[in-house]
């Protein structure tokens, strides 16, 4: 795929489906990371609207949840045709507005596509149990049935995978979908929306009535918004993507009406590399997993703990790594590292930089801007790699930008509390191929995220298995394996085909 010219956007905006001038507006104005350009200016909803929207999501819900899961499964797999067709478009747009190279914002919406495969699969097999009874003629069975209105909230860095991760298994499961995008990346949002809106036009030619209206709405604007989804005791499950910080607030708010959430907020991953470590195999992984997306992903690799006897050796051959990254346009091909989506983030990082040296770092290479004089307003950096003294306050604090901490540690165990002492716990791994050192890893003593893997890095999660972490990374799976049970509620069934009435425990009553 090659670049586009910037006045070329606005052609793929519109095959993506998007009416840029019935969305415009003053409210929200979208740049490019690369290079500042301003890409359009929209209108947000007004926040005084939020309750038609979700009044419209609540009456969907009544006919949605009647419609057999196989037929909702078609729908589903319409989208995932819609956006098969359309990966290099909207590619393009979240590489134009993210700043992903072309292939992060091409593999971003095979996600997408994937994550329908997947709730296609599902949509047959959303199965409960059978339970046996300690009374004779009865039996206990469980089943899952459609929860309600499911709100979906995204952060700028996976603008359109991790709405299609929830509102594909939503949409299966019974449950309209709102869908408030990030107002850093609102137009990526909509080209995948608009893939779903196609979807149901073709699911409605196909079916008739079975696709209501306010099954699939979008919402754009800011916290205002948010705050109206997040409040209302109509929506039943909020699924939010951001900061620990945001998590803190929409949790609380979210419980205080006993609605259902799921978050998935920050994470200070680790790779711990042992003496039994295949290094060339380390070094390809560190280098994926620290600085892809200009190390802008929850999963990015942001903390090294490396065994003192091979620290030397792994970094010499680290840095010559570092070296040879092509940071640049991420539209143009052979580039590794684009840009950090905006001042603040380069501020954040360089915040970062200084207290790592206040607390005894070294910054072995990298974390200067680079390219400032033929993109001003892009801020690109050169990937650091900080050598660290121990695991100090900065180290255990999350950074979004391609900055890698390094630890030395003596024995395993040592290493695994470093994996441990930090307040997130989204995705770990080690690098070793000592049997004994890689199943302590995994072991109920070894690190204590959701996701731990072996000689592969945190980053790059398939679809398949649940994504999520604990601590205050939220505690919370979507994504794949049961996840989808979080978007279903459960009912407990005795059923007595006898004709006498025993009690449970042996009770007799009168």
């Amino acid at each position: 795929m090659t670049a586009l010219p910037p006045d070329d956007f606005a052609t793929v905006l519109q095959r993506c489906g998007i009416d840029l001038p019935a969305l415009s507006g003053t409210d929200i104005a979208v740049r490019s990371p690369i290079d500042g350009t301003g890409l359009a200016r929209l209108a947000a909803r007004p926040a005084a609207g939020m309750p038609a929207v979700i009044g419209r999501a609540a009456e969907a819900f009544e006919s949605w949840r009647l419609t057999p899961a196989p037929v909702r499964g078609e729908l589903v797999r319409l989208w995932g045709e819609e956006l098969r067709r359309a990966k290099a478009d909207i590619g393009h747009v979240v590489s134009r507005e993210v700043g992903k190279i072309v292939q992060e914002g091409l593999g971003e919406v095979q996600e997408a596509v994937d994550i329908c495969e997947f709730a296609l699969g599902l949509s047959r097999q959303l199965h409960g149990k059978t339970i046996v009874s300690e009374r004779p003629g009865h039996r206990i069975m469980e089943q899952y049935h459609p929860l309600g209105p499911v709100a979906i909230i995204t952060a700028f860095n996976f603008p359109s995978a991790v709405f299609a991760w929830n509102a594909a298994l939503a949409l299966v499961c019974g449950n309209p979908v709102i869908f408030k995008p990030s107002e850093k990346a609102p137009l990526s949002g909509l080209a995948t929306f608009k893939a779903l809106e196609r979807a149901i036009a073709q699911f409605t030619a196909q079916f008739g009535e079975r696709a209501p209206a306010g099954l699939a709405q979008i919402a754009l604007g800011g916290s205002d918004v948010a705050e109206a989804l997040v409040d209302s005791p109509q929506i039943a499950l909020v699924s939010a993507t951001g900061s620990s910080r945001m998590g803190r607030t929409v949790g609380p708010r979210v419980a205080a009406r006993f609605g259902k959430r799921i978050l998935e907020l920050g994470g200070n991953n680790a790779m711990v590399v042992t003496p039994a470590a295949d290094l060339d195999l380390a070094v390809r992984a560190i280098v994926f997993s620290a600085v892809g997306t200009a190390g802008q992903r929850c999963t990015t690799l942001r903390r090294l703990i490396v065994h003192r006897d091979i620290k030397q050796a792994l970094l010499d051959k680290l840095l010559k790594a570092y070296a040879s990254l092509r940071i640049g346009d991420p539209l143009q091909p052979g580039t590794l590292v684009g840009p950090l989506i905006d001042q603040a983030a380069f501020h954040a990082m360089q915040d970062s930089l200084a207290q790592a040296k206040q607390q005894g770092g070294t910054v072995l290479t990298g974390g200067q801007r680079v390219l400032e004089e033929r993109f001003p307003q892009g801020f690109y950096v050169a990937p650091a790699i900080v050598d660290m003294p121990g695991q100090t306050t900065i180290v255990r604090h999350e950074t979004f930008a391609p900055l890698l901490y390094v630890l030395a540690y003596e024995d395993l165990a040592q290493a695994i509390a470093l994996n441990n002492d930090v307040p997130q716990g989204l995705s770990s791994c080690i690098f070793s191929n000592d049997l004994r050192e890689v199943e302590t890893f995994l072991s109920a003593a070894g690190s204590d995220c959701g996701m731990a893997n072996v000689n592969i890095g945190p980053s790059g999660a398939e679809i398949g298995g649940a994504f999520g972490g604990e601590k205050e990374t939220g505690g919370d799976r979507e994504s794949g394996s049961d996840a989808w049970k979080q978007y279903m509620r459960r009912t407990t069934n005795t059923i007595n085909y006898s004709r006498e009435l025993p009690l449970a425990q042996g009770i007799h009553f009168g």
